[in-house]
This record gives structure tokens, C-alpha cells and sequence, in this order.
């Protein structure tokens, strides 16, 4: 990236980071920084179309992503380009850093959807999570990560969870 994002007032660059290594970064509109909880809308950033089956983001999708520096969790509502919501995809990380024009995320690979309507909450990734070795390496953060999925579940399943995006 050419300019910093520091240059270009209400923008914010998200550095995804993945076992170690930027595994994704993209500039965002930050929407608001209120010390503990960071919202950044961004259009998809993926190359083309990810199909997962349940869910398709595509160029022209509009993600608002919710990051927290005190819960193991981001919240990413996902809508259409012509403005309909397709749901959530929730990424169980660490909690999110933000330095001058960065916020640095890294992603534990536990993640969890949850549907426009409500009715399809699904765990995903619970293998890689496994396959990982956080288990052994930083078991206090593994331990944490689960802790986020569950609690991320119970809200999708019943909870509040339009309450984490208030």
C-alpha cells in the first residue's frame, strides 16, 4: 500500500494475522473508536466470489465489522450490494490492537454464522482449531477461544445478540 492510512482521515487499515503471518489487509471507513470497541465498514475484500454453501460474499458486498480490545471476538454483519442482509460471520481472535492507522487482529481459526433471519447458527472451523496446536502452545488462549465461541453461540441461538452491535 502506497499511502498511509493515517493520510486519508477516517480510515483505518485491518491487518488480519494468522499463525503468525498477515494472512489479509484492507483499508476501511472507521466508524467509530470508543476505546474498548472499534467498528470499520469495508467492502469484501476477498478475491471474486467465496462460496461456502450456506453463504456466498462477492464483490459488492458491504461488511461493518465490530472489533473489541477486551473480548476474543470480532462481529462482521455482511450485506448485499444492494443493501439486503445476508447475516454474520463471527471470528473468534484475540483481542483487536489498534495502533495510529492499523487494527491488528489475529484470527484463532474457531469462527461462527449466523443467518440473516436467525435460524442457521453454525460453528465452523472447529478442526483447523484443533489442528493448530493453540491447545498445546497457549493453552490460556485456547481455553479463551472456546470460551468466545460458546458465548458468541449462546447470543446467535437466543441471546442478545443485536445488543453486541448496539
Amino acid at each position: 500500500m502506497s499511502e498511509n492510512s493515517a493520510d486519508r482521515p477516517g480510515e483505518v487499515d485491518v491487518v488480519l494475522v494468522k499463525a503468525g503471518r498477515t494472512k489479509i489487509r484492507y483499508t476501511g471507513e472507521l466508524l467509530t473508536d470508543d476505546g474498548t470497541r472499534v467498528a470499520v465498514r469495508a467492502p469484501w475484500a476477498g478475491s471474486g466470489v467465496r462460496d461456502f454453501g450456506f453463504v456466498r460474499f462477492e464483490p459488492g458486498d458491504v461488511f461493518t465489522e465490530y472489533y473489541w480490545r477486551d473480548r476474543w471476538y470480532a462481529v462482521k454483519e455482511v450485506r448485499s450490494a444492494t443493501g439486503t442482509l445476508k447475516g454474520w460471520y463471527c471470528d473468534v481472535t484475540r483481542p483487536a490492537r489498534r495502533s495510529g492507522p492499523e487494527l491488528v487482529v489475529e484470527d484463532l481459526d474457531l469462527d461462527l454464522w449466523r443467518s440473516a433471519d436467525g435460524t442457521d447458527v453454525r460453528r465452523l472451523d472447529e478442526d483447523e482449531f484443533a489442528d493448530s496446536g493453540l491447545s498445546e502452545t497457549d493453552p490460556e488462549a485456547a481455553a479463551a477461544a472456546l470460551a468466545a465461541l460458546d458465548e458468541l453461540e449462546a447470543l446467535a441461538r437466543g441471546g442478545d445478540f443485536a445488543a453486541l452491535l448496539t
